[in-house]
């Protein structure tokens, strides 16, 4: 759980970063600019589950994801005491990226031992279940995110969140890390691999018997492309995507868009859990090809639902009740720049309120193209209406991504299990 809080931390902070350690001429694309880094993370994941998994294959589960969740906790740490871009330049994106690479590896080898501990500790009839309460660490970790930043962000003024606050969900993260060592340093090694260890059945080339054996590679490839993907196009729609959708599409307000992520993950995160203790009784492969089925023919249709509810056309505004603030700033001693900032406020029948900021910048006798933010407050009524919908994708998610765990597991013998687990793209 901890390290799902250290990955997802970055991507739920993106616009915040790009706005730190990215050039500032255009904010559009520093902000792709800052998504690409966050990809660059997930890009390497599968190496990480390589290199990763061959030591946890030669050597035990267990210090294999200590190693990776020391490498995770440190990586977060640093990323929240790196200067800005005005201070470092070009360093500031460059580190960034080194870290976030980091990043990748550490939870592309964590997945896998977590799995294979977990897996090789249930009973046969029970792996459903106990490795189901893997896969609910994913959203455990999104959420705890998310209530970091809000918690931070109401302690304290706008401007100072802005300028240092954000860095404190990235630095407390050593804190939870110290807790998950003390932990895992004192937890006995899986169970069926000491034996095998013990009995000399342990693989000596672990990624030679993975991928150099034509049969496993078939395996190792079918999980990968024939489950993995899709669960993964699934896991990221109705999770981590469905956030950006709300900002950026949808220009809700940052801080409701988490209450409603919040309000609607976790309720149907716990599924997952459902849903994996019904699959050792139905069976893995039913739920997981039911889940993908409802994906394809529900997403869009809900994705749908939540921009129509958010769209202000289908809203009848108080036109009355308009309200413009126009303020004027000199940007330099000389006042050769200045800076004209118009809030302009709609509020609409149904309690919906528009909010936009456009800034005027004039700079050696031109203007400059203006800069526009648009956030929109939604009514109760459209709220719930959206986290509804979260729920739903959520439930959907959940019924192939709780089972996947102890479905990969048991696709590959014990002793290359953790060289072959391929890492789910969630």
């Amino acid at each position: 759980m901890i390290e799902w809080y250290d990955f997802y931390i970055f991507g739920s902070l993106a616009t915040i970063i790009s706005t730190q350690f990215f050039p500032k001429e255009n904010a559009s694309i520093a902000f792709l600019a800052t998504l690409a880094t966050f990809a660059a993370g997930l890009i390497v994941r599968p190496f990480g589950a390589l290199f990763f998994g061959r030591l946890g294959d030669l050597i035990g589960r267990k210090y294999t994801f200590m190693v990776t969740l020391l490498l995770m906790g440190g990586s977060t740490f640093l990323i929240g005491l790196i200067p800005k871009y005005e201070t470092i330049g070009f360093w500031a994106p460059v580190i960034i990226l080194i870290l976030r690479l980091l990043q990748g590896l550490a939870i592309g080898g964590e997945y896998g031992g977590a799995a294979t501990f977990v897996a090789e500790y249930s009973p046969v009839r029970k792996r459903g279940f106990w490795t189901s309460w893997i896969q609910i660490t994913a959203i455990t970790g999104f959420f705890i995110s998310l209530a970091v930043i809000l918690i931070t962000k109401s302690i304290m003024k706008t401007t100072a969140w802005e300028d240092w606050g954000w860095r404190i969900p990235f630095l407390i993260s050593i804190f939870m890390v110290g807790v998950s060592v003390y932990i895992r340093k004192n937890m006995a090694e899986s169970p069926l691999f000491a034996k095998a260890k013990a009995e000399g059945k342990t693989a000596v080339n672990p990624l030679k018997e993975s991928f150099g054996n034509k049969e496993n590679l078939k395996v190792v490839l079918l999980a990968l492309f024939g489950v993995t993907i899709g669960i993964g196009a699934t896991a990221w729609a109705s999770v981590f995507y469905v956030q950006h959708f709300l900002v950026k599409i949808s220009f809700l307000e940052y801080d409701q868009v988490n209450k409603i992520l919040m309000c609607g993950l976790l309720p149907g995160s716990v599924f997952m859990i459902v849903f994996g203790w019904l699959s050792d009784y139905t069976g893995r492969k039913p739920l997981m090809m039911l889940s993908l089925l409802l994906s394809v023919l529900c997403f869009r249709p809900i994705f749908e639902k939540i921009y129509q509810t958010t769209n202000l056309q289908h809203k009848t505004e108080n036109t009355s009740a308009v309200t413009i603030d126009t303020k004027r700033a000199l940007l330099s001693a000389a006042g050769a720049d200045s800076l004209l900032t118009t809030s302009t406020q709609r509020f609409f029948t149904d309690g919906t309120v528009y909010k936009e900021v456009r800034k005027d910048i004039l700079h050696a006798g031109r203007m400059q193209k203006p800069e526009i933010i648009k956030t929109i407050q939604i009514n109760n009524t459209d709220k719930w209406v959206l986290i509804a919908m979260i729920f739903l994708l959520e439930v959907i998610c959940s019924m192939s991504y709780g089972p996947l765990a102890a479905y990969l597991v048991e696709m590959f013998p014990l002793k290359i299990r953790y060289s072959s687990l391929p890492y789910p793209t969630i």
